[in-house]
């Protein structure tokens, strides 16, 4: 099983016992955070999608740590202008892990096709 979550304002795939790095959460190491923004659940044999969320899914993780990425350098320059400019950037993390998935006891079932209204042509006899 897994799901698809929206979690500050970027998609991760989530699935029981799995490790992400998500963008900084409140909460310190070992705190229980739950995330209600779901867009896609899929449990093996049917899926989910949500319009925008699934309805009653939640997905519950534990925060691991917070951390730091490696450091990004941006480097501007003006050529013939004597501009240069070098700074560099180190985002905050969040490492959670995935405890459970839940859905909805009350499961949607996909609307049914509707059948396509047949036409009959109407035999013209030439006269």
């Amino acid at each position: 099983m897994y799901a698809i979550v929206n979690i500050s304002g970027k998609q991760f795939k989530a699935t029981e016992g799995a490790r992400v790095r998500v963008p900084r959460q409140t909460g310190d190491a070992g705190a229980k955070v739950t995330f209600h923004n779901v867009l896609l659940v899929h449990d093996g044999t049917s899926t989910q999608i949500g319009t925008p969320t699934v309805s009653g899914a939640t997905v519950t993780a534990t925060v691991i740590d917070h951390g730091r990425e490696k450091k990004i350098l941006v480097y501007k320059k003006k050529k013939r202008k004597g501009y240069q400019r070098k700074n560099g950037h180190r985002q905050w993390f969040t490492e959670i892990e995935i405890q459970t998935i839940q859905t909805s006891a009350a499961q949607k079932k996909a609307p049914a096709k509707k059948a396509e209204p047949k036409v009959e042509e109407a035999a013209q006899e030439e006269e």
